[in-house]
């Protein structure tokens, strides 16, 4: 089978390295910013799903976390409102898009409104590269990749999480195909271990 290659032209969007290390508070393991930002919902299906865009300074901890900017944005209690709003259009698009349904307009609208916003434009400094972004940059960034990724070669690899308590979609970019988790941690061990306690107790009973 032959290997999907990177396609030309990648939206800068999904160049971004994130420094992740202990002390980061969101997580980014989708392979795009926008599908990362869909996931600042987490285990959506739970009664008590857990929202982490749970204020203006974690907003903007996102912003910095997901590389879009290196310096701190100001984030209001409506922009807030109005990245949730953007997050859960997206998010609506992404599970159409993988289920093959037609897209929901309102959500189609208010994606492709932020996507028409100028993006951050990164700038040479004496230090190196330097991004800097207002909120509205940052929201054009995030709806620009959510524009490359549904409309993108990619979209034959999108998937959501094996994990059924998990609700995380992101870009299957592996050999054949084959990544069932967001993460192996915690989803892909769950799930295994879980798998692990039923074989065991199907021996006991046998």
């Amino acid at each position: 089978m032959k290997r999907r290659g990177r396609p030309s032209g990648q939206n800068i969007a999904r160049e971004n390295v994130t420094c992740q290390n202990s002390d980061v508070k969101h997580s980014f393991p989708a392979g795009a910013p926008a599908l990362d930002f869909a996931g600042t919902l987490r285990v959506r299906r739970s009664p008590k799903p857990r929202e982490m865009l749970d204020s203006t300074e974690s907003l903007n901890l996102w912003f910095r976390e997901s590389g879009i900017t290196e310096s701190d944005i100001v984030c209001r209690s409506s922009d807030l409102r109005r990245a949730v709003a953007l997050r859960e259009a997206i998010y609506r698009l992404v599970v159409a898009r993988i289920a093959e349904d037609n897209y929901d307009d309102e959500a189609l609208r208010l994606v492709n409104d932020a996507a028409r916003l100028p993006s951050p434009v990164p700038q040479l400094t004496a230090d190196g590269r330097q991004v800097e972004a207002t909120i509205e940059q940052a929201f054009s960034h995030v709806a620009r990749d959510a524009v490359a990724v549904l409309g993108g070669p990619e979209v034959p690899l999108l998937k959501e999480c094996a994990n059924p308590d998990c609700t995380q979609t992101y870009i299957d970019r592996s050999r054949g195909a084959r990544r069932e988790w967001c993460k192996m941690d915690p989803c892909g061990n769950k799930i295994k271990a879980a798998a692990y306690r039923a074989r065991k107790r199907a021996a006991q009973q046998a």
